[in-house]
């Protein structure tokens, strides 16, 4: 489990992070380039494994899974017509 809180430290995650979070939601292990990075943006340490991975806590799940439904583009134009052009 991490020391930190994904949560608590969202603002301070360098923009390459953040878009690899949002990218894969229900990634419960961080490699260990992202605890990397996650670590030197906020000066804390994740609790790494022996390979250098970071376990994330449910509650970091959850909150990135938010993140990742909250930045999903909006939904369809109802009134978009399709108009298939093959022709009989």
């Amino acid at each position: 489990m991490t020391d930190i809180r994904i949560r608590d430290q969202w603002n301070r995650l360098p923009g390459p992070v953040t878009q690899w979070l949002l990218a894969n939601p229900g990634c419960m292990i961080l490699p260990r380039t992202i605890s990397a990075e996650i670590s030197a943006a906020t000066g804390q340490g994740t609790n790494d494994d022996a390979h250098g991975e970071t376990t994330l806590c449910q509650q970091d799940v959850d909150f990135i899974r938010m993140k990742s439904h909250e930045a999903e583009p909006g939904q369809p134009d109802p009134d978009y017509k399709f108009f298939d052009s093959v022709q009989p």
